[in-house]
């Protein structure tokens, strides 16, 4: 699971198709290569002004693992854990180190291994680097999982969602649809018109999912990627 940019809805439709597929009765594992900002994160929910990085008040691999119904650990889903909102390389930097990318393999590799299905979520975009030289696509091409994209319905969605699409397959990555989200229950012609738009240009399946609330997984809608 990857994003055309940070706060997009990755984590919401990486826990709707979790949840999909426990309920239908897969064992689900879920995996993040590292969650920053976590110093914005307190027992009671995210401190005053944190803004949207944390969904439903939890960290995003807490929301993964109750939407998974998983048993797993923190230290399983996520392996690099900072404390400061920025990106992952910098954070692991602050930190006096370096986010090994044959760690992260060993870690994901690992998780599948109990599981029917891996959801991985990524970190930012596509784009976004991990280490110096090694960025989340680089670590889904060397996890060797088909891709899907989540991406705002509004307006500037076409130039994001077509570009991130171009460099997934520059990679070779296989990609499976671009989920719009939060999608509305009455949505505008400018919304329409950008699903149809990138479904024709990006030659891709586009699927919408509606606005969730978190803290309620069994009033979500199914969300099925073939």
């Amino acid at each position: 699971m990857t994003g055309t940019r940070t706060e997009v809805g990755k984590t919401v439709v990486a826990a709707a198709i979790a949840r999909t597929l426990s309920a239908s009765g897969k064992r689900v594992a879920v995996f993040k290569p590292a969650v920053t900002g976590l110093d914005d994160f307190t027992a009671d929910g995210p401190k005053s002004g944190a803004g949207g990085r944390f969904s439903a008040h939890r960290p995003d691999h807490v929301v993964l693992r109750e939407a998974a119904g998983s048993g797993q650990s923190d230290e399983e889903i996520v392996p690099y854990r900072y404390g400061p909102p920025m990106s992952p390389h910098l954070a692991a930097a602050s930190a006096g180190e370096e986010i090994s990318p044959q760690r992260l393999l060993d870690a994901a590799r690992a998780a599948a291994a109990g599981a029917d299905t891996l959801i991985c979520e990524g970190v930012g975009g596509l784009l976004v680097p991990l280490a110096p030289g090694y960025l989340v696509r680089d670590f889904a091409v060397d996890l060797g999982l088909p891709l899907i994209i989540a991406a705002s319905p509004g307006l500037g969605t076409i130039n994001h969602t077509l570009l991130t699409i171009e460099a997934a397959r520059a990679a070779g990555l296989e990609l499976k649809a671009v989920v719009l989200t939060p999608w509305p229950e009455q949505p505008t012609a400018i919304e329409v018109s950008n699903r149809e738009t990138i479904a024709k240009l990006g030659e891709i399946d586009v699927k919408t999912l509606l606005p969730l609330n978190l803290n309620t997984p069994d009033d979500w809608p199914s969300l099925f990627v073939a």
